[in-house]
């Protein structure tokens, strides 16, 4: 049965938000916030309501047209309301250590080579998570009011109530949206199985 409404959320940065709804990108990188279970990411839902956060955006590890973007917020700070104007079907789980392999992905997504190294080296043993992300404009913007229980470090949360995504519009045509994937995922899979190899 088709998902018609949603109250399930994804917490990103809200100028990784702007940019897959403009669609300059299919690509989120996570290793799972502080207060995630057993301390490691994991997908909690494939469908998801993209929950726009503003607190930890950090302009220096953006590419310099995404910097400013980036309007800077005091530590704690929150908005009275949220803006969701977009869902997104998370297509591909990539699980990756390489850092050559995530250089490579450098023009797929917003973030700079500072971000990736900080990353990498934060829990090194856990790989870096690529989720691919087909997004779609809400028919309707909803704003929902800030509550407390949303905040934290963790990936995911769930609203106090449900939003509708019946006739979203997706950002990127099918066309579009299999090419750039299918190129990410020619990518990884090129490097994956040269280090097989070694």
């Amino acid at each position: 049965m088709e998902l018609i409404s949603t109250f399930h959320a994804l917490k990103e940065w809200a100028v990784a938000i702007e940019a897959l709804e403009a669609g300059d990108s299919v690509m989120l990188l996570r290793k799972g916030g502080i207060h995630e279970q057993g301390g490691r990411f994991q997908v909690a839902q494939e469908q998801v309501l993209l929950y726009p956060t503003y607190e930890h955006q950090q302009p220096r590890l953006l590419k310099p047209e995404y910097q400013t973007r980036v309007v800077p917020v005091t530590s704690g700070w929150h908005p009275e309301t949220v803006r969701i104007g977009s869902w997104a079907s998370i297509t591909d789980i990539l699980p990756i250590s390489s850092e050559n392999l995530v250089n490579k992905l450098l023009p797929f997504h917003i973030w700079n080579e500072h971000f990736l190294t900080e990353r990498l080296k934060w829990k090194p043993r856990q790989p870096l998570f690529i989720l691919l992300l087909r997004a779609y404009k809400l028919a309707q913007v909803d704003e929902i009011p800030y509550r407390p229980e949303y905040g934290g470090c963790k990936s995911w949360i769930d609203l106090e109530k449900s939003i509708s995504i019946e006739n979203a519009e997706p950002v990127l045509s099918d066309r579009a949206y299999r090419q750039v994937v299918s190129e990410i995922r020619s990518i990884i899979g090129e490097e994956l199985y040269a280090s097989s190899k070694l």
